[in-house]
């Protein structure tokens, strides 16, 4: 069966998957995809073997290529428009950057190189994806500090206080919770079989277990399904109703623990686990590790230094929007006194259009 591919959140996925869909759809392709290692995908070897699928795909990849073309043009108009409307210069390279999964100097045909970008584009921004998700964490969580501190100025001593003790029973109400099992160790899979799938501890099978939570049967863990293993972790320490725990947080958690498992048991880095790689890791001495899992309250996200550095940057930008501001109301009082004085010329003119009509009735 065709690969389940998972949403990529990349701004190409729907030309990606369209792409893999119709190679997997060539005999020849499709048998070189599957004995093909994620080395040999990352340095293009697979994409050199785009010469000898069939004709008919090839059209076919060639109609996907102009589509995605023509879907960047538009997307890059649309920006440039907006841009424009908004008085901000358009940004060319961060624009031009949307093309590196395309040979755009051949607009028309699918070549080897298409395929080769393409792979490359993919492995790169997956690879960058984490990062920039643990980035924007961690400035949400600065800005959330920020806001709090900022709160604080604005209020009573005798106020403060309370909401500073406040605060203090929250963390440390956060923090009470029950032990949190290292992901992907025997007690935290154990814990699902018994709670999730209703399963006796003493039964538990590493093989059966694999099976039954690969959610679409591909023989492989994917990083949605692995993610899964680790809601019964995380409902000992979040809940969405309890005011101390935050969800944003959870989900951070939840990276966290299927990073983890991945660096542990992901032997071939190819963002996937298979039933061997799973079984290779029950077979590890970490895999009994019996320690409770470091959650995110146990390290800060950022140092003093790094959220000083981030109100100045927060300050800089207030100022840049306030001058902005005030050099727009300026615009626009200099274009209301124009307004005004050509209102007064076109008076003017009125009247003269009147008293030369009157001096001509009067001489008539």
């Amino acid at each position: 069966s065709p690969l389940e591919l998972p949403d990529t959140g990349l701004h190409y996925d729907r030309y990606l998957r369209e792409v893999i869909e119709y190679l997997e759809k060539d005999p020849h392709f499709r048998e070189k995809l599957q004995n093909a290692s994620i080395e040999d995908i990352k340095q293009g070897k697979l994409a050199k073997e785009l010469d000898f699928v069939h004709r008919n795909f090839r059209t076919k990849l060639d109609e996907l290529k102009r589509e995605e073309m023509n879907r960047l043009r538009m997307l890059i108009k649309a920006k440039h428009d907006l841009q424009d409307r908004n008085g901000r210069a358009m940004d060319r390279q961060a624009l031009l950057k949307q093309f590196e999964h395309l040979n755009h100097v051949n607009p028309h045909t699918f070549e080897v190189e298409d395929l080769d970008r393409l792979i490359q584009s993919a492995t790169k921004d997956l690879e960058n994806f984490d990062k920039t998700h643990h980035d924007e964490f961690k400035r949400y969580e600065m800005m959330k500090e920020h806001e709090r501190r900022e709160h604080l100025k604005k209020m009573s001593e005798e106020d403060r206080k309370k909401e500073e003790q406040h605060y203090e029973e929250m963390k440390k109400k956060h923090a009470n919770h029950p032990k949190v099992n290292h992901p992907g160790s025997q007690d935290q899979l154990k814990e699902v079989w018994h709670e999730a799938d209703g399963l006796d501890p003493e039964d538990f099978d590493p093989r059966t277990f694999f099976k039954m939570h690969d959610s679409n049967g591909d023989g492989y863990f994917d990083e949605s399904e692995l993610e899964a293993l680790f809601t019964k972790e995380l409902e000992k320490v979040y809940n969405p109703k309890n005011e101390e725990d935050d969800m944003i947080e959870m989900e951070e958690e939840r990276l966290r623990m299927r990073e983890h498992v991945m660096k542990e048991v992901d032997s071939n880095q190819d963002r996937l686990v298979s039933m061997d790689e799973f079984i290779a890791a029950t077979k590890k001495e970490e895999f009994h590790d019996k320690n409770e899992w470091e959650t995110l309250d146990h390290n800060p996200f950022y140092t003093e230094e790094e959220l000083r550095e981030y109100e100045q940057q927060l300050a800089h930008e207030e100022h840049d929007l306030n001058k902005k501001s005030a050099e727009l109301q300026k615009q626009r009082e200099e274009l209301e006194k124009k307004q005004e004085e050509l209102d007064h010329q076109k008076m003017g003119l009125k009247q003269v259009d009147k008293k030369e009509n009157f001096v001509i009735s009067l001489q008539s």
